[in-house]
């Protein structure tokens, strides 16, 4: 059961860090395994932003963990962006 969801997160994270890339204009730069990591640590970000603000994460379901996964993927990509300075190409 452990191995499923860690597929899961998989699944969810690159599919979040691929929709955040596309937002935030950067997916020109990131591949398939950039695009993982980006939504794995964007859901581990919004999960504790929305922790802080009172939101129940945990029982959210698959919906409102691919919301917070693309969330933190975004604001990642953002401040990734702006420490680096790129601009869109």
């Amino acid at each position: 059961m452990l191995s499923m969801s860690i597929i899961a997160w998989i699944i969810i994270g690159g599919l979040a860090g691929w929709i955040g890339s596309k937002v935030m204009g950067t997916d020109a730069q990131q591949g398939i395994l950039l695009n993982i990591v980006v939504g794995i640590v964007g859901g581990l970000i919004g999960g504790w932003l929305f922790s802080l603000f009172g939101v129940d994460v945990e029982s959210g379901g698959w919906l409102f963990s691919f919301v917070t996964c693309l969330a933190g993927a975004c604001l990642l990509l953002f401040f990734v962006k702006l420490v680096t300075g790129r601009s869109r190409v």
